[in-house]
């Protein structure tokens, strides 16, 4: 039976690329910087956690045959969020409430993948 979940593959032809786009754009945390040129590198808030391991797809061929979408919350309202990712050149339309009532933010990665922020609950 499965006890755990490890991580995310994703593969892109430019791990350093993708890696500096969750690092300093969305400011996760690289655990690990991987072998040359960031391929391998995990991202995450925890060495123990679960998170995204970046490889090399002209190395390691693709990880997955369709792309992945990520859902992360932040700690602070979307619309401080939004006007942050902004200032950092990040195109996306404006926070929205969703269908199932929470605010979520929406963007996409340099390789494609999507991104959904959601705002903290402070009820």
């Amino acid at each position: 039976m499965i006890n755990e979940f490890v991580c995310t593959n994703i593969s892109t032809k430019d791990p350093a690329g993708l890696v500096a786009f969750y690092h300093e754009k969305l400011g996760i945390p690289i655990v690990f910087e991987g072998y040359d040129n960031f391929d391998g590198a995990k991202l995450g808030f925890s060495e123990n956690a679960p998170g995204i391991i970046v490889w090399n797809s002209g190395t390691w061929g693709k990880s997955s045959e369709s792309k992945v979408e990520f859902v992360f919350s932040c700690d602070t309202n979307l619309d401080d969020m939004y006007q942050e990712l902004k200032t950092k050149g990040i195109e996306t339309p404006e926070p929205r409430v969703a269908e199932w009532g929470g605010r979520e933010l929406n963007l996409l990665d340099p390789d494609g993948n999507k991104i959904m922020i959601l705002e903290p609950n402070n009820e």
